[in-house]
């Protein structure tokens, strides 16, 4: 039985590019690149070239660019250690209301602390309202963390105007950007954009690597204690094998953007006609067309969730309920929930399919197959 992997926004397959620059980092430039010696200096050679790429890839400068063990740890870099700098301007922070729960937990972590949050609503397309983020903008407020997309239903944020809006404001400006980061055209300084997070993983790199770009007049507190690495910004011996691959991960997306983003728009579109043609009832979570291009949420009206994702794991198609990060939580989508209200009935028949690397139209077509099937199984049409 052919398997189809049609969750790429939990994680995506590494590229050959990528395990092929992490073997050769492995065999070898092995060194401490805190180290002196001419190891010490091949590993450190290696971090200075990911960086160079790193920070091209967002128009940003080297400098600007702290290396971290991914976009959880980033956001809370960027959360944690501006709001604690902050905290003598004001104690305010705006974020929505459905933001990835490495953010929102650090936002409520920082609200026993003493900071106030406030929590942006969102319209039944996953977007907030700019007049709504004016009204609560204030000049206590010290910190903006506000997604680029969405990972569940893929729905992009204002991000252009709230930058503008907070151009002459003390606040600064947090995107997580995990999700969008390779497929959309980001220019930190364009977007006027304080603080950045990205995650290798979500672009065919390795887990366990990111960084959050903070720029040149954003001053951090640290959230680790020990060496000087990063500027001092980010304690501990980088994982040069990661980077590297994080690195050719960047390259190799970034020459293939605009082609992935039409064939992941030809994908989503594929998908809707193909369930169309099979006569399945369902809704789409979000605005497709503005959208992430890889991601299409989509509500099956009578089934049940799990009982959608065992059925398609048993045809071979690995989709998603939602966030990774809260898999097997019995608790409904955050997300969904800020959209639909707590009494409808997409938080509980909702499927995400997110598309990537090495799937192909043959393998649209039979997952549209195949969860027509289900659904139509399920709801004994």
């Amino acid at each position: 039985m052919e398997r189809i992997y049609v969750d790429h926004a939990a994680t995506t397959p590494m590229h050959s590019g990528v395990i092929e620059a992490m073997t050769n980092v492995m065999n070898n430039q092995f060194g401490n690149p805190s180290s002196i010696h001419f190891f010490g200096r091949e590993a450190r050679r290696v971090l200075d070239e990911a960086r160079e790429t790193l920070a091209q890839s967002i128009g940003a400068s080297v400098n600007e660019i702290i290396l971290t063990s991914g976009g959880t740890e980033a956001d809370n870099l960027a959360i944690f250690g501006t709001a604690r700098s902050l905290k003598e301007k004001g104690k305010h922070i705006i974020t929505t209301e459905i933001e990835h729960h490495a953010v929102l937990n650090a936002c409520k972590q920082l609200e026993k602390e003493g900071f106030e949050v406030t929590y942006l609503p969102v319209d039944e397309y996953g977007v907030i309202s700019v007049s709504d983020f004016k009204s609560a903008l204030r000049e206590d407020t010290i910190l903006v963390t506000v997604m680029y997309g969405n990972n569940e239903v893929g729905s992009l944020q204002p991000i252009e105007e709230i930058g503008e809006i907070l151009r002459d404001h003390q606040a600064l400006f947090h995107t997580d950007a995990v999700q969008a980061y390779g497929l959309e055209d980001i220019n930190v300084k364009k977007l006027n954009i304080d603080l950045l997070t990205v995650s290798a993983h979500k672009i065919n790199g390795p887990k366990g690597t990111g960084f959050l770009y903070a720029g040149r007049n954003v001053h951090l507190l640290p959230l680790m204690f020990g060496g000087e690495q990063e500027r001092k910004r980010r304690a501990g011996t980088e994982n040069v094998a990661a980077i590297a691959g994080f690195s050719a991960a960047v390259k190799i997306i970034g020459a293939e953007r605009l082609e992935r983003r039409e064939q992941y728009v030809r994908f989503k579109k594929l998908l809707i006609e193909e369930l169309k043609r099979h006569q399945v009832d369902f809704f789409i979570n979000g605005k497709p067309e503005h959208s992430l291009p890889h991601l299409l949420n989509l509500s099956f009206p009578g089934t049940d969730v799990e009982a959608m994702l065992v059925n398609l794991d048993l045809a071979g198609i690995a989709a998603s309920s939602g966030s990774a990060c809260t898999a097997g939580s019995i608790d409904p989508s955050h997300v969904l929930t800020a959209m639909f209200g707590k009494n409808s009935d997409r938080l509980h028949n909702s499927i995400r399919f997110s598309f990537g690397l090495y799937n192909t139209n043959e393998q649209v077509i039979k997952v549209a197959a195949e969860t027509a099937k289900i659904v139509h199984r399920l709801t004994k049409k």
